[in-house]
């Protein structure tokens, strides 16, 4: 792969006089850039939610409808994720980044003006689709700026991807309050989302392929060592499925929560999440990425603990809480470990997201399923489980697997030099 950063206004000659100033001001500007499309793309995704009940009042769904339509944007988000490499192929990663974090801000306005239970699923399907494929893209991006900086930021911009998800549920729930129609705010939202994208991109590093790369497959397996690193992440959105739709049921019926306490369980898991991704980086940082993993496998399987165990709401809300932190770096590892173990980078994080986001299609109705058998307590036994797989797997996340930053970063910087 090879820079194409050759259009941002100053001459060859003006670069060569800048060297090392120059590129460092290039990559802090991509490292801005790429924390926005990713807190653009999770302001996306939380417009989304706290729309939800207004979609299912406004055409009079059932819970069993409304539970049919939902699945259509994890089924969209799984098949277009081994697009993106594609995309990335033809375009470059500026551009790419642009259509595709573009066109998903644009599907928002879809879901709400779906007159009918079939067009809302095709909606869906649209919406799903296009933030998988954004996703990967600009996962893709945010490790080819991780690699040049040559230190761990993943973590981190996950966490802007939190920011952006709690500011687009804010901005909704604020909507709803004053009971602006989902087909207004939704709209507003894309329109305006759309523009930041579009500015957002400006920034970022346009990594274009060599003469000679192949483009690659539309659709391909995932390489066994992506499938591997998935499964480390699998384990860890499994927790979160888990976590974020029913933690608030869980305090209800098994620790006896008031509602307004039940609520908050759900904002607790989603603040420690939020926080522990924002600093996890500095543990990385200092510590590595096995080790860090090990201890959120140890943390996650504390608070799953705490959860099985809760005689009480605190407790519960403990636990959760808990969880939340000890699963939050390890997403982010797992696309950092994907985009340095290979050649091919698109098509290794499109792989680890296939597999690893397949969990957020089986953990709630898993969860639901194993409590009707047995019990919410039997369930998250089972959640705690799998989080235990996390300290099992860390060492497919180490940085002989992972991050290679010493002849990465200066294969990668002498190719930046090239282009100077």
């Amino acid at each position: 792969m090879t820079n194409g950063d050759d259009t941002d206004g100053s001459s060859p000659s003006d670069d060569r006089t800048d060297g090392d100033g120059t590129e460092r001001r290039r990559l802090g500007r991509a490292r801005l850039s790429v924390s926005a499309v990713f807190a653009i793309h999770g302001a996306a995704a939380g417009s989304f939610a706290t729309r939800i009940p207004w979609i299912k009042d406004h055409l009079h769904l059932s819970a069993g409808q409304l539970g049919l339509a939902l699945v259509a944007p994890a089924i969209g988000s799984f098949l277009s994720m081994p697009l993106a490499g594609r995309v990335l192929h033809a375009r470059g990663h500026r551009a790419g980044n642009r259509l595709l974090i573009g066109l998903f801000a644009a599907a928002l306005a879809l879901p709400a003006l779906a007159p009918d239970l079939p067009l809302l699923i095709l909606a869906l399907f649209v919406y799903g689709a296009a933030a998988g494929v954004a996703d990967v893209a600009m996962n893709a991006q945010a490790v080819e700026v991780e690699a040049r900086l040559g230190r761990s930021i993943m973590s981190g911009l996950h966490g802007m991807w939190s920011v952006g998800g709690l500011l687009g549920s804010a901005v909704g729930v604020a909507a709803t309050a004053t009971a602006v129609p989902g087909s207004v705010h939704l709209a507003v939202a894309a329109g305006a989302l759309v523009a930041l994208s579009l500015a957002a991109c400006q920034g970022l590093l346009d990594v274009r392929p060599e003469p000679e790369e192949e483009a690659p497959p539309r659709f391909a397996l995932p390489p066994r060592s992506a499938f591997a690193i998935g499964l480390v992440g699998f384990c860890a959105v499994f927790a979160e499925g888990a976590g974020g739709d029913w933690s608030g049921v869980y305090l209800r019926t098994v620790a006896n929560a008031a509602p307004a306490v039940a609520a908050a369980s759900y904002t607790a898991f989603a603040c420690t999440m939020a926080i522990a991704r924002l600093s996890g980086d500095a543990a990385v940082r200092r510590f590595g990425a096995v080790p860090t993993t090990r201890v959120s496998g140890v943390l996650a399987a504390a608070g799953g603990v705490l959860v099985v165990t809760a005689g009480g709401a605190a407790q519960a809300i403990a636990g959760f809480s808990l969880l939340g932190i000890g699963i939050a770096v390890v997403v982010p590892l797992c696309f950092a470990a994907a985009g340095h173990s290979g050649d091919n980078p698109s098509r290794a994080i499109a792989g680890v997201a296939t597999v690893t986001y397949t969990s957020g299609l089986v953990a709630p109705a898993t969860v639901g399923a194993i409590a009707q058998a047995t019990s919410l307590r039997v369930s998250f036994g089972v959640v705690t489980a799998l989080t235990v797989g996390l300290v099992a797997g860390a060492r497919l996340l180490s940085p002989r697997r992972g991050m290679q930053v010493g002849p990465v970063a200066a294969r990668q910087s002498d190719t930046v030099e090239s282009k100077l």
